[in-house]
């Protein structure tokens, strides 16, 4: 029986195009650096973004707060993962790095950055990502067979419930940023983004919490999960999070 580290030492072999980006390596601001706590490893960061439907009450992240630009400030890739509302909000993250993202329920715009669904190779990582990854129930193996038409897959990202989730099952990692500025589906203030660090052999995936908006506590709930080799070696996240959120309770 092939094991999930084969597996994956199987996948990272083969050949196949790769997405090539600068580096960005910007200086931290103090109330970031828990990003980069050794200083920038070697590693390609890609930043997860998604449910921004905006303009709407803002215009612009960053009127939230410098926090969401400090963010995306120190990746190399950005994905949005839909209900982005209209394409300046993917402008707006392009100042930053390069950006990709898929098409949400809310997107009716057309944009050469944009997709029903993306598929990437990074460092010998195979991501997916798509707006609305349901149901969770199902396995990873049936989440591609319904969302990425079976591709062989080591990372599938989402959107669409405006609550993050992070979980590594059946070697394949499961990540849904959550929202910057909707979390939750609550009123606006400053809410999460997601991380991934990539490397050959070690991928590190990360729900950020941007910081606090005066009288609007941020929902957010941070965690992490390390994976090397096509193993588990490290994690910390909200194993309730998983379970499917109640459609009533979603906008998006």
């Amino acid at each position: 029986m092939t094991t999930a580290s084969e597996a994956h030492r199987a996948r990272t072999s083969r050949a196949r195009p790769s997405l090539h980006l600068r580096l960005h390596r910007p200086a931290l601001p103090d109330r970031l650096a828990r990003l980069a706590p050794h200083g920038y490893r070697s590693a390609m960061r890609v930043g997860l973004i998604a449910d921004t439907h905006l303009p709407s009450l803002i215009r612009h992240l960053d009127e939230l707060g410098p926090e969401p630009a400090e963010f995306l400030a120190t990746v190399d890739l950005i994905l949005h993962a839909g209900d982005i509302s209209t394409r300046t909000v993917l402008d707006w993250c392009e100042q930053f790095a390069p950006v990709r993202a898929v098409r949400g329920n809310h997107d009716v715009f057309d944009d050469p950055r944009l997709a029903d669904r993306q598929v990437v190779e990074l460092e010998g990582w195979r991501i997916g990502m798509t707006h609305d990854l349901r149901p969770r129930t199902a396995s990873p193996a049936e989440l591609s067979s319904m969302h990425f038409d079976g591709a062989d897959l080591d990372v599938m990202i989402a959107g669409d419930t405006h609550v993050e989730w992070l979980e590594y099952r059946d070697g394949v990692l499961l990540v849904n940023s959550g929202s910057p500025n909707l979390p939750h589906n609550k009123e606006t203030r400053l809410g999460t983004v997601g991380l991934l660090e990539v490397e050959r052999g070690r991928l590190h995936a990360e729900i950020v919490t941007l910081g606090e908006t005066d009288g609007r506590p941020n929902p957010g709930t941070p965690q992490h999960i390390e994976v090397a080799d096509g193993r588990l070696v490290g994690s910390s996240y909200n194993r309730d999070a998983s379970a499917e959120p109640p459609r009533a309770a979603l906008r998006g």
